[in-house]
């Protein structure tokens, strides 16, 4: 039981090894204010992205985020700490869109990511499902 215990382990970590990382490449998109005075973005996760990783958005009007998942398996969760800028939010993600809204106070660039982490993998933010919220004046 012992060897096919190590073997198993030993199998995963060289298939682990070799899974393909998400594509880092930028995607912004830049909010506009809609009628009702709120700027709407949707994300989209999945197998280790966001889309779009770069979100600009205006200080001082209310944001709302609709945020869902592709389909799989995987579970993903979208997460930033800057509540000193009024941006925090720590969700778990589904096909169903979660919606998160705040307004942002301060003028910066903030991280948002996936805070998920299989043991003795990398974490889902190290294979690039990471972005930034851009606030603007």
């Amino acid at each position: 039981m012992q060897r096919f215990l190590s073997g198993f382990i030993c199998c995963f970590a060289v298939v682990s090894s070799g899974l393909v990382f998400a594509d880092t490449q930028e995607q912004a998109e830049t909010a506009t204010v809609d009628k009702d005075g709120v700027q709407h973005v949707r994300i989209l996760g999945g197998s280790y992205f966001f889309k779009p990783n770069r979100i600009v958005v205006k200080k001082n009007v209310p944001v709302e985020l609709s945020v869902s998942l592709e389909p799989g398996i995987v579970p993903h969760s979208i997460v930033t700490k800057s509540p000193k800028a009024g941006i925090a939010f720590d969700e778990s993600l589904s096909s169903s869109p979660k919606i998160i809204t705040f307004t942002a106070t301060a003028a910066g660039e903030y991280a948002f990511y996936c805070k998920n982490k299989l043991p003795f993998l990398p974490s889902h933010r190290e294979k690039g499902m990471h972005g930034v919220i851009e606030v603007v004046e």
